[in-house]
Order: structure tokens, then sequence, then C-alpha cells
């Protein structure tokens, strides 16, 4: 059977040596049929061999010169195709070829897609599939950058994508088997309430809502009661709001969830007393928390990612790189460094946190205040605004915030189409989204555009 096969690496096999070698600038093999190729062009399949590529199938929808890694629901399909490729009685005999082509941006996000499957399917760690990666090539991969539109401080490695992968599949983060990608697509558009999560029942991050429901300017605006019956259906009991204040946080309170606002600047890193409540909040929270900043990208993940890297261990590039995976564009510029840096702090806390709980069955805050004063930050990282408020937008001037700008470029995006039978006929093809706006149905508390063809 391919799931028990031992092998990892194989030397180009005779069957595609009719390629050239100008053609090719890797081929490398993860099992005696499962190959993954870097080709210049489109190769032919033959009787021995079945070639495929996912480059222009699964597509990374950037903010600015970010480019990857494809979210979960990419990974979720390019498994499902895979092991239908695998399954399929007409291959039976054939070599199963994942090529991908020189462009360097595409070519490691197809890694981390073959990557993630070995991880997730053929039981390999991070480090097998990784060195099947790079086997007998030259050629590195392309890290993965921030959706910021600064220069780039952080890189992501694919590596580090296959350890985010299999730490999160060994917490229990993600189950293919269960895994409902209808309700992910449907549920991280702008428009049906720009929401993820990041850890099923415990984490959620979602867009900051405004104070009234409308359309504006073609872009989708949800209130806070939009989100009231998809909280309530998922167990959402507590909202942190990590933004200047835009809606009432009475609107959440008189609906029965708790709130807390814990406000620090668009781009910028929590000092000790916001990472101390944060984490404080969500280990004393019954239920799921949904976290939001102004887009549900930067502040967000990068509080979440202190959760993940103080109770589970993920270090700084795992957390990074599963939280990306869920909400593509997460934890930006600084936050990125700032993660980094408190690594070994975070694992620390959680280390003697735990071990605490493990002898006494107290209340984990006296020991959290205790222990958090380790965390220090960088006076670069400090918000050094005291009054936690800001009349005046991070870039100057009474411009637009990274955020305002990035919640804008996610809500141009259209709908990706079906690649799979399990998609539901796609409403968009071929459409304007301005020219949907004006038929409007109610799901889930959200105004979900749609097609009056079909209404």
């Amino acid at each position: 059977m391919l799931l028990t096969l031992p092998h990892l690496f194989f030397p180009f096999p005779a069957v595609i040596s009719t390629i050239s070698k100008s053609n090719c600038l890797s081929y490398l093999s993860l099992t005696e049929r499962l190959y993954f190729a870097t080709l210049r062009s489109k190769p032919k399949s033959t009787a021995n061999t079945h070639y495929f590529c996912t480059d222009d199938e699964f597509v990374y929808e950037n903010f600015y010169a970010d480019f990857g890694p494809l979210n979960l629901a990419m990974l979720y399909r390019y498994c499902c195709k895979l092991n239908k490729k695998l399954k399929s009685f007409t291959l039976t005999r054939k070599r199963i070829v994942h090529y991908t082509s020189f462009d360097q941006r595409k070519r490691s996000n197809a890694a981390v897609l073959i990557g993630g499957y070995a991880v997730i399917y053929l039981k390999k760690t991070p480090e097998e599939a990784y060195r099947a990666l790079i086997s007998g090539s030259n050629a590195a991969y392309l890290p993965f950058r921030d959706a910021s539109f600064g220069n780039c401080t952080f890189n992501l490695t694919v590596l580090d994508c296959l350890q985010g992968i299999r730490k999160a599949l060994q917490h229990g983060f993600f189950n293919f088997e269960t895994f409902d990608v209808d309700e992910y697509e449907h549920y991280e558009r702008v428009e049906n309430g720009d929401l993820n999560w990041i850890v099923p029942g415990k984490f959620l991050a979602f867009s900051g809502p405004h104070p009234k429901t409308k359309v504006e300017n073609g872009y989708p605006l949800h209130a806070p009661e939009a989100y009231f019956p998809y909280f309530r259906k998922h167990n959402v009991t507590t909202i942190i709001r990590l933004n200047k204040k835009i809606y009432d946080a009475k609107r959440f309170t008189d609906a029965g969830f708790s709130h807390y606002d814990l406000f620090f600047p668009d781009g910028t890193t929590p000092n000790d007393i916001i990472a101390r409540r944060f984490l404080h909040i969500c280990e004393n929270t019954d239920g799921a928390v949904a976290v939001h900043c102004k887009a549900g990208l930067g502040r967000t993940g990068t509080l979440i990612g202190c959760y993940l890297m103080k109770h589970y261990r993920f270090t700084a590039g795992e957390a990074i790189a599963w939280i990306r995976i869920c909400r593509p564009g997460s934890v930006i510029g600084p936050q990125q460094n700032f993660l980094e840096e408190k690594q070994a702090a975070l694992w620390s806390l959680g280390d003697n946190q735990h071990s605490q709980k493990a002898k006494q069955e107290e209340r984990a805050m006296p020991h959290l205040i205790t222990s958090m004063e380790e965390l220090t930050l960088n006076p670069t990282h400090i918000n050094t605004n005291p009054n936690g408020n800001l009349s005046r937008s991070q870039n100057g001037g009474l411009g637009l915030t990274q955020g305002d700008k990035l919640r804008a470029l996610k809500s141009r995006r259209f709908p990706r189409p079906a690649t799979t039978s399990a998609l539901r006929r796609s409403v968009f093809s071929g459409r304007n989204v301005s020219s949907l706006i004006q038929v409007t149905q109610l799901t889930e508390g959200f105004p979900k555009l749609i097609n009056s063809t079909f209404a």
C-alpha cells in the first residue's frame, strides 16, 4: 500500500528520462508512485506516467507582495485531488507526478501542498517531507513574506509551513475527514462575515464589526448583530476588540456576550499589559473567543499566535504559518519579529503554568501575573501612547490605516470557481460584484450576495 512505503527519495526514474535536462530543474520522489517535479514546460502523460499541475488551479489571492502559503481549503482540495488520483483504477500502474513551473512563488506553494499531503496522509515528519522535496536539487524554495507594503523583515519557509501543519494536526486543530470546505470558503468571504477559525472551538479571527450593516462603496459592512446567530451556534462567548472603538460594546454584552477592549495601534505589537490581559481572558473563558482588530489580520493574528506558542509550544514560524494557512495575510511587519523574540519566554510561561496546574487546582491568574513579568518587550515594540487611543491613523493625518487598506483589498476579491463536485454552483462567474449587491439575502445574519437569476 502507498501509505506504508518507507522510501523517500529515488534517483531520476527511467520512465521520465526522455525529459531534457534543460526542461527539468528538479525531479523528486516521495514514494515509489508519487513524484514532485519542477519543469520549464508542460509534459505529456505517457503509458507509465501521469502528470498534473495545480499552479493555475490553486491560486493565492495576494494583498501586496505576499504570495502564500495557500489557505486550508486549497490544501484540503489538493489532498482530495491527489487521493483520487492515487486510488484511480485507470492510474493504478502509473507513476503520479505533480509538476510545477520555474516560477519561484508557484513552486513554493506547490511544495507546501505536496509536502502537506506527505505529512497528513503519508505520516511523514515535516523534516522527512522537506528532505524529500530538496533531495537532489540545488534550487532552494523561495520563502514566503507578509502582507505589508514595506520591506520583508521575516522569512517564512516551506519547512515552517509543514511544521505548522503537523503541530496543528497533532493538537486536533483540523481533520480532513470532517472538514467542511464549503463552510470555510463561505465565511471567509467579506460579504459573509470575513471570519476564520484558527483553533476550532477556541479562537475565531474576524474583521471588525461596524455600527450598521450596509454596503458602502461596494464594501460590505456588518453590525455586531449580524454575528449573533453564528456566534451562538458555535459557542462563541467572548469578543476581544483590539482596534479603536467603532461600535458600542453594549450591543454584544446586552446580547449575553462578554466583551473586552485591548487596544494597541494598527501595525504595532502589544505591550506587556495587553499580552498578559489577553492570555488571562482566553485562559479563563468558557467557550470560544472571537478576536478582531480592523481587518482581523495583524494584531489579531499576533495575540492568537502568543497563545499558540504558550499553550501548544508552537515556534514563531509554526504559529505564523498555521495562522496564515487558516487566515491568509495574518501577522504583519514587526509583529513577526515580535513573536520570534518572545518564543522562549512564552514557552517558559506555558511550561510553568501547566506544571503548576498539574500540582494544584487553583486559578491560573496569580501565577500568570507573576510569570508575565518575564515577558518584557524590546522598547521598539512598546506602545508609547498612554491613552490607549489614536485620533489619527498610523500612516499620518486622517488617512487610511493598514487595516483599512487590507480590508478594502480583500473586499474586491471574486469567489473562486468550484474545483470539486462538492462545491455549490458559483453565482458570481463573469459578473461584477457591484451589480450583485442590489440583491441580498440574509444568511446567518450576514448579507449574502446572490445572483437574481437563481433567487
